[in-house]
């Protein structure tokens, strides 16, 4: 069974980094396509990037590309998701997912962690 946990959330100001971590601390023993997803207050909840279960293939919203960057640590099923470049509209909790299959990762289909807040500041 999955159940992830997210780390590294905080508050900065515009143009600064953070970095978040997800872990996975079930019983699995499958690796997992895993990303990361955001919702801000009132809107949905949006795609920001995903990493293949071997870390070969990543992908990213065409608002992030270039600001964030996402790896998974070996052979575990924890992925990181550095983020630089911060603006304020990045404001959200974002949230981590583990799915099988990668196209269902990216879709949202799959188990989610709890979240973790990231706020910018102008």
């Amino acid at each position: 069974q999955v159940h992830l946990v997210e780390t590294g959330g905080g508050s900065v100001q515009a143009g600064g980094s953070l970095r978040l971590s997800c872990r996975d601390t079930g019983t699995t023993t499958s690796r997992y396509a895993m990303g990361w997803f955001r919702q801000a207050p009132g809107k949905e909840r949006e795609f920001v990037a995903s990493i293949s279960w071997s870390g070969g293939t990543t992908d990213y919203a065409d608002s992030v590309k270039g600001r964030f960057h996402i790896s998974r640590h070996g052979s575990d099923n924890e992925v990181y998701l550095n983020m630089r470049n911060l603006k304020p509209e990045d404001t959200a909790v974002y949230l981590c997912i583990a799915e099988g299959a990668y196209s269902a990762t990216k879709a949202g289909r799959g188990s989610w962690g709890q979240g973790t807040q990231v706020t910018v500041s102008s």
